[in-house]
């Protein structure tokens, strides 16, 4: 069984999974931030490959994946730091990225090299779900990686359906029609939208992200979806100067959203 779909069956709420930016801040710590991550509570990772262009990402994201390549992370150096990783890494492992650099690798290429580090699925934001399904869907499968499609509150009804249809693991469900990024509270529209989402009953559970920051908005969005994605707020956390290890950064960050 696919490691997300575990997840899933055995977790039923509060399902914490955490953005990171491969080769940040230092090129060697993709790694080590999964083992931290795991070690102590994140349920699931994603792993972001950086991009010269990430249209859907905040000026934190941008900016770890600015870095990131300025350290000389690529996607087939990301693959190599990966190999190996499993069974140490048990948890589940998504890589999130743009499609151009999948295309220059070769959707195939890509997805043997998923299969062979152990990566349970992807996200391409700007993949859309048609394209997917006419060219890439049957690949995906022959590979037993899943393919998570995202939605926004300004998606039509009949479209979400669709997308549900065509989602592997869990919807992400954007939590507002903008760029990632930190905000400190859940607003009414978004509940509203959150609501219809869980009413409709779709086939494959749900997790939101995009303004996810820290425990009060993680809490909200589990009323609605059986978790929650973080990511600029990681970044800035384990970019933040000071004495503190990498280890004690994912520590002090995961138990404050956690509340323990």
């Amino acid at each position: 069984m696919n490691r997300i779909d575990r997840l899933f069956q055995e977790k039923q709420g509060e399902i914490l999974s955490i953005y990171i930016t491969a080769g940040y801040p230092q090129l060697a710590d993709t790694v080590p931030l999964l083992e931290a991550l795991q070690k102590h509570g994140a349920d699931m990772v994603e792993i972001g490959i950086p991009f010269s262009d990430p249209l859907a990402d905040g000026a934190v994201i941008q900016e770890s994946s600015q870095l990131a390549l300025r350290n000389g992370m690529k996607l087939d150096l990301l693959f190599k730091q990966l190999e190996g990783i499993r069974p140490a890494i048990q948890i589940p492992l998504i890589l999130m990225g743009y499609l151009n650099p999948i295309l220059k690798m070769g959707m195939e290429r890509f997805l043997e090299r998923c299969r062979d580090a152990g990566i349970d699925g992807v996200i391409v934001p700007d993949l859309p779900p048609a394209e997917y399904e006419a060219r890439y869907l049957e690949l995906f499968r022959t590979y037993g990686v899943h393919n998570t499609l995202l939605i926004t509150p300004h998606t039509e009804e009949n479209r979400i359906r669709r997308i549900a249809d065509l989602s592997g693991g869990f919807l992400y469900l954007v939590a507002d029609a903008s760029t990632t990024g930190m905000r400190n509270i859940i607003g009414d529209h978004q509940m509203e939208y959150f609501q219809r989402i869980h009413d409709m009953g779709l086939p494959v559970p749900g997790l939101i992200g995009f303004g996810i920051s820290n425990r009060p908005t993680f809490l909200a969005a589990c009323k609605y979806a059986r978790g929650a994605i973080i990511g600029s707020a990681f970044i800035r956390a384990i970019g933040e100067p000071g004495n503190l290890s990498l280890d004690q950064k994912v520590e002090g960050f995961i138990k404050e959203v956690r509340g323990v």
